[in-house]
């Protein structure tokens, strides 16, 4: 199927990109979903395959919404208002989709369990019962590794603006992906499923990176603006082990054991386990992330009956910077 997607001075004016929060969530799970681990995401899947399994989500909504192929509800991914929303207020805006409309998306999606049949009997109740879900997940499988995602993101997006700067929009399409072409105003994608056209859709254009998406994956509902969410640049070392070359400078102002500690937070990590790498007693681990908590460079993350401590933005670009 080959969509064409005209452009006239206002669409390309309107124009932009967002990191969206909900798209990592769909299209992660759907990686989950197809029960084998992509290549590039082989060490963050063995990790979160089991967590997710134990919570059971891997028969809850998002199962029955999220297939390994096909089509994705339109719902589940509303148009970010703003360049980088947060999670709670994708999640408000999925919790107020119309009655009609997700009745609708669930006609195209078709043969769900018996989720999707109450969530069809009663939207309002069960959207809250979904999003519900949707946050257990989050705490599960995205938000201990969100600071790494962000990385990533971000730098696609600075990438994207730049050649929007220095050469112009119509080299920024043609670079997104093997299946996008941009040629006489005109952006054409080859899809297999949901093709979309500028006359069953709003002005302009918005362009989200993702780090799981293995394809180009659009989104169209009139009178907003079309996405399209496009794999993100970069993600070939994301989970790649990085050493860090400057432990010895780090630690004459963290102190050994926090650097150590922070060292070891590559993969989010349980007290229990940090202690068992480190060395460091489980007493004394804690107190240590306590204080790194405290001081921006940890979040914690509640899994299932644990509690899993990744690095922020904050320590990773610490733990970045070359001595």
């Amino acid at each position: 199927m080959l969509s064409e997607l005209a452009f006239s001075a206002d669409d390309l004016a309107l124009t932009r990109f967002a990191i969206s929060p909900m798209w990592e969530v769909v299209t992660s799970f759907r990686l989950l979903a197809m029960g084998s681990a992509h290549p590039v995401h082989r060490t963050w899947f063995d990790q979160v395959r089991p967590r997710v399994a134990a919570a059971r989500l891997d028969s809850g909504y998002l199962a029955e919404l999220i297939p390994a192929s096909r089509y994705l509800p339109d719902f589940l991914t509303p148009p970010p208002d703003e360049p980088t929303p947060t999670l709670d207020a994708e999640l408000a805006a999925i919790r107020a989709t119309p009655a009609d409309q997700v009745l609708a998306d669930l006609d195209v999606l078709g043969g769900t369990g018996p989720l999707g049949r109450a969530l069809r009997a009663d939207p309002e109740g069960r959207l809250a019962r979904l999003t519900e879900e949707i946050e257990v997940y989050w705490g599960l499988a995205l938000a201990p590794y969100w600071a790494k995602i962000r990385v990533v993101l971000d730098a696609d997006v600075f990438h994207r603006a730049r050649q929007v700067a220095e050469r112009g929009a119509g080299h920024l399409f043609n670079d997104l992906h093997s299946t996008v072409s941009w040629d006489d105003n005109t952006l054409r994608l080859v899809r297999r499923h949901c093709g979309i056209r500028r006359e069953t859709t709003g002005s302009g254009l918005l362009l989200v990176p993702s780090v799981f998406a293995d394809g180009m994956l659009t989104w169209s509902r009139s009178p907003e603006p079309p996405q399209l969410a496009y794999p993100a640049r970069g993600i070939g070392t994301l989970w790649e082990h990085r050493p860090v070359a400057h432990i010895e400078a780090i630690a004459r102002v963290l102190g050994r054991s926090r650097s150590v500690i922070l060292a070891e937070l590559e993969a989010p990590a349980s007290t229990t386990e940090l202690a068992r790498r480190t060395g460091i007693s489980a007493a004394g681990v804690s107190q240590h992330l306590t204080a790194l908590r405290d001081a921006g460079m940890v979040s914690a993350h509640r899994a299932g009956h644990s509690v899993l401590y990744a690095r922020t933005t904050i320590a990773e670009s610490l733990l970045a910077t070359p001595a």
